[in-house]
């Protein structure tokens, strides 16, 4: 019997996801995933807010081939803490197709550091989400920020949008590239001219060097699927904006879903409605995620 049970209610990912009418680029990146467990093999932390189903580096790169895609950039949940084990894992067992955004703490070493680097690891992320993570210390993410600085990494950002106005400056003094997750998690219901996403893009002009993942439409939207028609403002508004900026990712297996059990196949049905060319697409998921992740390639 597993030592962990998932909690109730949870939502296991899409048994049999559709076959995406949109045929993605050749070299496609899904550049936002996440692997949990198995939970008997890389076990849950114990301070974790959230037990989910296990969803490991093999169904992970079964929905990778079936979407068309090539690579994934694999994004550490926060179930499992700081214990990047399973994520090292799956990035050894990618034939190099995949790489990785870490979770650490303060008192990381140098030679761990150097450690994550060497096995694909080339960011890491602050989760501002409350509900996801206890409060974080900025000392500590600063004390953070510096340390990677010379590595070449950058900061994910995962925050809500009523806390952007608080958090700007300490984002804008981060001395890496940022990369914000799901669009700055916009009130969808205010509509994409609304002041809350104002600042939002505002924020994303203030650097040259702001990243956005315009992900998971499947938690924004209040229409649902399988269109998600009223996402589509905002990430178009995102992409025409920053072509040269924007990464895309289907967030399997898709934590804390309360809503619907997303089909990604739906989900890369949305991409060429914000990315509504040829030339943005490849932007989208090819140009984009291999220069921030793969520069050497």
């Amino acid at each position: 019997m597993s030592a962990f049970v998932m909690d109730p209610g949870w939502r296991v990912w899409h048994p049999s996801p559709a076959k995406p009418r949109f045929q993605v680029p050749p070299g496609a990146v899904d550049a936002h995933c996440h692997v949990f467990g198995p939970g008997d093999v890389f076990p849950y932390a114990p301070g974790r807010k959230y037990t989910p189903c296990d969803g490991g580096k093999e169904q992970l790169w079964r929905l990778r081939d079936h979407l068309g895609f090539a690579r994934n950039v694999i994004v550490q949940a926060t179930c499992h803490g700081a214990d990047n084990r399973a994520l090292l894992d799956a990035i050894a067992h990618s034939d190099g197709r995949a790489r990785g955004v870490a979770t650490v703490k303060r008192d990381v070493s140098d030679e761990e550091l150097r450690r994550l680097h060497d096995g694909g690891v080339r960011g890491v992320r602050f989760n501002f989400v409350k509900r996801l993570v206890d409060r974080l210390d900025p000392d500590e993410l600063s004390e953070i920020a510096a340390r990677i600085a010379p590595l070449g990494w950058h900061i994910v950002l995962y925050f809500e949008a009523a806390e952007l106005e608080e958090l700007s400056d300490f984002f804008l003094a981060l001395p890496t590239p940022l990369v914000i997750d799901h669009m700055g998690t916009p009130d969808v219901a205010q509509g994409a001219g609304s002041a809350l996403f104002e600042r939002f893009m505002a924020f994303m002009a203030a650097r040259e060097d702001i990243w956005c993942k315009v992900t998971c439409p499947e938690r924004l939207s209040k229409e649902g699927p399988p269109f998600y028609s009223d996402v589509i403002p905002f990430g178009r508004r995102v992409v025409e904006a920053f072509p040269d900026r924007v990464l895309w990712g289907t967030d399997w297996p898709h934590p804390n879903m309360r809503t619907h059990t997303p089909d990604e196949g739906q989900l890369v049905d949305f991409i060429p409605q914000i990315a509504t060319t040829a030339d943005l697409q490849r932007k989208l998921l090819v140009d984009n995620p291999m220069r921030l992740y793969w520069p050497d390639q």
